[in-house]
């Protein structure tokens, strides 16, 4: 006897309805891992917040829309529960452990804002992506910083990639 495919086809063509389609991107920090992440296929307006939208096209690794991935990833990572894998994508593993402590195993959702402007300091590049993390009972807004450090001599793979550089909750 085999098994209805009913179910199924209803939940792919419900997803379908709401404009939600999953993809496996490369990772944005250089590593051979694919991420699924559930992705708007477009900007639209939900709340006051703009979601992020998709890119049409090949991503320069040092730019903002590859930082916008490092932030999707880790999403995409949260939501699934990976925590330690989503502390891949920290510049510091440990700031991103006591950071996800604050979630105690709870399952995790994030919405991405636009992605900000590139500001450059002292030899690295900064970028300032707003967020709402929620999940069941609880919504909060917050700011990811990413951070990657200019090609200049000395420097590593690991810090001339994008990552997060730290979370600061924010006002509603």
């Amino acid at each position: 006897m085999s098994i209805p495919r009913v179910p199924a086809l209803l939940l792919s063509v419900g997803l379908a309805a709401c404009g939600v389609r999953e993809e496996a991107p490369a990772a944005a920090n250089g590593s051979e891992r694919p991420v699924t992440a559930t992705v708007a296929p477009a900007a639209r307006q939900e709340s006051s917040r703009t979601i992020l939208e998709e890119p049409r096209g090949p991503i320069d690794p040092k730019s903002v829309e590859a930082a916008g991935q490092v932030v999707q990833s880790y999403g995409a990572l949260l939501e699934a529960g990976h925590f330690p894998n989503a502390a891949e994508e920290w510049g510091d593993r440990r700031a991103a452990e006591a950071f996800a402590r604050q979630f105690g195993g709870r399952t995790t959702h994030l919405q991405i804002g636009n992605l900000g402007a590139a500001e450059g300091a002292a030899g690295s590049v900064y970028t300032t992506v707003p967020v709402v993390f929620y999940g069941e009972g609880f919504s909060r807004p917050a700011n990811i910083i990413l951070r990657r450090v200019n090609d200049v001599p000395g420097s590593t793979e690991a810090q001339r990639r994008w990552h997060i550089e730290r979370i600061d909750w924010t006002a509603r």
